[in-house]
């Protein structure tokens, strides 16, 4: 039996779940994740191949295929037809045109209410001939959509959920601006917005979480959440604690405006920020691998409560 293969055994028998007679049996207070996937495909969005990701070029529709393969594969439904939700902006007199790719995994008790869980799939590509591969921002957040959709697949979100890659973050926030002005489903009917950008590395094992300060329910169930003793999950960059306000910061933003609830998981910037220099090699790999299982261990909490 090959590495892979004996990986593959040993994380059904750990985090699978065990059929019998149609019975499925499953551990839902500890989150188990394959780990080796998670740090695949990190590594496979910011490589060279998909030239920095920039909105509008040969990469972007790269990773844009990369995304709505992985999503089928793992049993993500299409929320638009063939997952992709065409756009049009024009940022610093510069006309774009952007795609959003936006799943569905249909919730068990609730399918009509919904949780979207995202994270933007674009970079800053290539400049002045260097590949800006942005691994951290935000093949980290990307990846983590993936894993998520493993999850589910042996954990049924209760809530129905949408998995949403969004395009244009980096000009503006455009991808989730006009997801959320051309609403595929009311958006009376999403109940919360989890984002994720840069989430793969930290010096001090800092995972920040924006969003709980102004509702009580959700700080809550975050305060409440078990985290890995490496990590340290902090509230706060939501404008009261004397740190940079990361409110307006991601894609969550546009959800904020429309007065839905939202949590931003993102680390603190470091000196690959924005650099070409934001490669694979540089995130901190146990660090990842902690944040994507708290951040699955939060939407658990979330869905399995009345929130």
């Amino acid at each position: 039996m090959n590495r892979n293969a004996i990986f593959l055994l040993l994380f059904v028998l750990l985090c699978g779940s065990v059929h019998s007679q149609g019975v499925v049996l499953s551990n839902k207070q500890e989150t188990c994740l394959n780990e080796e996937s998670l740090l695949k495909h990190l590594q496979s969005l910011s490589s060279d191949a998909f030239e920095g990701r920039r909105t509008g070029t040969n990469g972007a529709t790269k990773t844009k295929k990369y995304i709505v393969n992985q999503f089928y594969s793992l049993d993500v439904s299409p929320l638009v037809e063939d997952y992709l939700q065409p756009f049009f902006f024009i940022h610093k007199r510069n006309e774009y045109n952007g795609v959003n790719v936006l799943g569905l995994v249909k919730g068990s008790e609730f399918p009509n209410k919904y949780i979207v869980i995202s994270a933007h799939y674009d970079h800053e590509g290539i400049k002045r001939g260097e590949i800006y591969n942005g691994a951290d921002d935000n093949a980290s957040g990307v990846s983590a959509l993936f894993s998520f959709a493993e999850h589910f697949k042996n954990n049924p979100p209760k809530h129905s959920v949408i998995l949403a890659a969004f395009d244009g973050e980096e000009l503006g926030l455009q991808g989730s601006k006009y997801f959320v002005n051309n609403p595929v489903i009311p958006l009376k009917k999403i109940m919360l917005n989890i984002n994720m950008d840069m989430i793969s590395r930290s010096d001090k094992q800092e995972l920040f979480v924006v969003g709980t300060s102004e509702n009580k329910r959700l700080k809550y169930l975050v305060e409440t959440t078990k985290t890995p003793k490496s990590l340290n999950l902090v509230l706060g960059h939501d404008g009261y604690d004397g740190r940079e306000d990361w409110t307006y910061a991601s894609d969550h933003t546009n959800f904020y405006k429309k007065r839905i609830p939202f949590l931003y998981f993102g680390v603190e910037d470091h000196k690959d920020y924005h650099e070409p220099t934001d490669d694979f090699e540089n995130i901190h790999p146990q660090f990842y691998i902690d944040a994507v299982k708290t951040i699955i261990s939060v939407f658990e909490k979330i869905d399995a409560s009345s929130y």
